[in-house]
């Protein structure tokens, strides 16, 4: 009983398998939704802490973004919510979602530079986060990498 696998060339190389699912969902690009969800909900709780007044967060004086500490926590609070949800869109391998992606994570950034003097270690490991992020969605891995 021998058994052929269709779609081998005479070079021997083997066919590719097909499975039906989207090749732009990459393994980079789930890394970068759970990164985002999860950054997402990191900023969802700077916003909460914010918005509460927690004592863990300290006002300084004499700082150029001249927001209060209530302004703060909203923008975090939206902000997160956005880049969770486009986390989620990213597991549909949308190009849409990898656009936005890249554009909340970068806002994110931003935000989280201007929110270095209220809370250091937690706003860089944030932009951290983001940077990793943005990589991973614009950085060209896997097969499509070795044809371009």
């Amino acid at each position: 009983m021998a058994s052929h696998v269709s779609g081998a060339g005479a070079a021997g190389t083997a066919p590719r398998a097909t499975t039906g699912v989207n090749t732009m969902v990459t393994g980079w690009t789930m890394f970068a939704a759970v990164l985002m969800i999860f950054a997402g909900l990191m900023a969802i709780f700077e916003g909460i802490s914010a918005l509460a007044k927690d004592n863990l967060l300290v006002v300084t004086r004499n700082y150029v973004y001249q927001f209060n500490l209530t302004g703060w926590g909203w923008i975090h609070l939206i902000l997160g919510v956005l880049v969770a949800l486009a986390g989620c869109a990213l597991f549909t391998g949308a190009m849409w979602a990898r656009v936005v992606g890249v554009a909340l994570a970068g806002l994110s950034m931003l935000a989280n530079f201007a929110w270095l003097p209220w809370y250091p270690l937690w706003a860089i490991v944030v932009i951290a986060l983001d940077v990793v992020i943005i990589w991973a969605l614009v950085a060209r891995t896997g097969e499509g990498a070795a044809e371009a």
